[in-house]
């Protein structure tokens, strides 16, 4: 049996690792709150009490962790990934990070006799719970062969698109499209609103045309019911969208739009509703057109 050390059992983090388990893979599961690598150990997995206890003699290290710096604190620390697990292990890094960061991180591994993949995933928490995720992968096509089956146990959309750090480059389109899009359903649903329509029925239509999205099937209803448990939450995509920022700003891409969309998520963060769904941008767009409600967590 496989054995799989998962650092990091959060909203993501944890279905993953509960279908790793249930995929038959042996998951030995370390997260920083006990409470999170208990649910772990009722789904079937093993626990952890740290991440050298998790990674010591496990065939794949698989990381799902908040940002860029605690990426590279749990891979490259003392007591990290790199200094404990044995060489020649697997490492994938399902976070969403800095593209460089990634290349980074692939080119020490390389030298320290691993092999890293960076995998980030898009379909939040109800896609991980379901197993459906899109993983966007970059590292050597070798690497990702040999993966094969522990994508196939989290998601459904699977796809190599490079090299190290580019899957993070198109983890940043991805958050790039669903922050404008997210922004663009907050304005339509406030703009039916204020004329009297009957807001779920152009839910309905509107998902039948071009409008529709997986934005749209999701989010919609959050927005419509005020009630914004986080799935995903705007603080995280904030940060992913000073990582899309970033990156454009690098290779000289105007993204205009992506700004503003950019700013509307810092508005949100700012203010203290960095905990809340991302659909909250409807609550904001309300405000800002005067028309405001009670917003829920």
């Amino acid at each position: 049996m496989t054995t799989i050390a998962f650092i990091g059992l959060g909203i993501m983090g944890a279905p993953m690792a509960a279908n790793l388990s249930s995929s038959g893979f042996d998951v030995v599961g370390y997260n920083r709150s006990a409470p999170a690598v208990e649910r772990l150990v009722a789904a079937g997995g093993r626990a952890a009490t740290s991440v050298a206890d998790a990674v010591t003699g496990a065939d794949i290290v698989a990381t799902m962790l908040p940002d860029t710096p605690d990426v590279l604190a749990v891979i490259t620390d003392g007591d990290g990934v790199f200094a404990n697990a044995r060489p020649g292990a697997l490492v994938i890094d399902f976070s969403t990070i800095k593209p460089q960061a990634s290349a980074r991180l692939a080119a020490e591994g390389k030298a320290a006799g691993f092999r890293v993949l960076d995998a980030p995933v898009s379909g939040g928490e109800q896609g991980a719970v379901e197993g459906t995720l899109s993983v966007m992968v970059g590292g050597a096509d070798q690497d990702f062969l040999a993966a094969g089956e522990v994508f196939d146990a989290v998601g459904r959309t699977i796809v190599h698109v490079g090299h190290a750090g580019s899957g993070q480059t198109v983890k940043a389109a991805n958050q790039l499209i669903v922050a404008g899009t997210l922004a663009l359903l907050a304005e339509a649903l406030v703009f039916l609103e204020a004329h009297g329509v009957d807001t779920e029925a152009a839910v309905r239509v509107l998902g039948g045309g071009l409008a529709g999205s997986t934005v749209l099937e999701r989010k919609a209803g959050q927005m419509l019911s005020r009630s914004y448990k986080p799935g995903f939450r705007v603080g995280l995509h904030h940060k992913d969208m000073g990582i899309v920022t970033d990156a454009a700003r690098n290779a000289g891409v105007a993204i205009p739009l992506g700004s503003l969309a950019a700013q509307l998520l810092g508005s949100l963060d700012a203010r203290g509703d960095g905990s809340l769904d991302h659909s909250a941008l409807f609550g904001l767009v309300e405000e800002l057109s005067g028309r405001s409600e009670a917003k829920t967590a």
